[in-house]
């Protein structure tokens, strides 16, 4: 015994190196697992277990990491591609709508053929919701005028009031200041179109001095009259929403509502020539 205390570690080593010589000498020969193969694998079976436990775990966990991975990528670079393509797609709408605009505006202009035209844009207008006054783009280097008409697809918009080199101001039909002589187109009917105080918050606008035995009535459209000194005739203004007989009953007057959309104008016709030729050509008929 104290032999083997003395001489412990070497024993053990001895032993240890006498079964891997035993396990490489039999390893392919023996077809039985020998008792000292029995006796190891109770030892070296759980560990076995264990390790190939830990292996695989860790393989799963760096495959889910990798996969994770590759999503976000894939995710972020899906993404910048929807990105794009919303971008594309609003400026295909927009250049829809600008065509649908451009469009609108060339009919008009057919629609006056005696009249030459040029397209502006608005570049600044006061504050509030509707376009009572505001700016367009060109002025007296493109040869606009003051008083020249404005219009779009829907109708009459007012008329220029100042003008600069590269820019004019304009009144619209919603501003107290403007005045347009009009009349309705069904019943002849004539009147002045008034922007009103109680009624451009509404969009809204007043014909004044209309006969008290005019026939006018709600839904009729009114355009611009012959007796006008700025605008062509027969531009729409609008259409009659209601009709009101005044106090001293010798007068009416009608709510307008404009056929042109004052919160939504950008791009507009200016009638720059041929309205004065016209003018004078009635003028001589008469």
């Amino acid at each position: 015994m104290k032999f083997f205390n003395t001489y412990k570690k070497q024993i053990l080593r001895l032993v240890i190196i006498f079964l891997v010589l035993l396990i490489l000498f039999t390893a392919g020969r023996k077809k039985r697992a020998t008792p000292i193969d029995n006796a190891l694998s109770f030892v070296v079976a759980p560990a076995q277990d264990i390790s190939t436990t830990i292996s695989s775990w860790v393989l799963n966990k760096v495959s889910a990491l990798k996969d994770d991975t590759d999503l976000a990528a894939e995710n972020s670079e899906l993404k910048a591609k929807i990105e794009i393509l919303e971008a594309e797609n609003k400026r295909l709408s927009m250049y829809e709508e600008e065509n649908k605009r451009l469009s609108a505006l060339l009919d008009v202009s057919q629609k006056y053929p005696d009249y030459e035209t040029t397209g502006v844009d608005i570049i600044a207008k006061d504050p509030g919701n509707w376009y009572l006054t505001f700016t367009i783009n060109k002025g007296t280097r493109q040869g606009l005028k003051p008083d020249m008409a404005l219009t779009d697809a829907g109708g009459l918009v007012g008329r220029i009031t100042e003008c600069g080199y590269l820019y004019s101001k304009v009144e619209s039909i919603l501003d107290s200041r403007s005045s347009v002589s009009a009349m309705s187109l069904r019943t002849g009917d004539l009147g002045v179109v008034k922007g009103d105080y109680t009624l451009m918050n509404d969009g809204l606008c007043k014909m004044e001095y209309i006969d008290s035995e005019s026939e006018i009535m709600k839904g009729d459209e009114i355009v611009t009259s012959y007796l006008s000194g700025i605008y062509p005739s027969g531009i729409t203004v609008g259409y009659v929403k209601e009709v009101v007989t005044d106090e001293n009953g010798l007068t009416k007057y009608a709510v307008i509502e404009p056929a042109v959309d004052f919160k939504h104008i950008s791009t507009l016709l200016v009638i720059t020539d041929g309205f004065s030729d016209a003018k004078s050509g009635e003028e001589n008929e008469n």
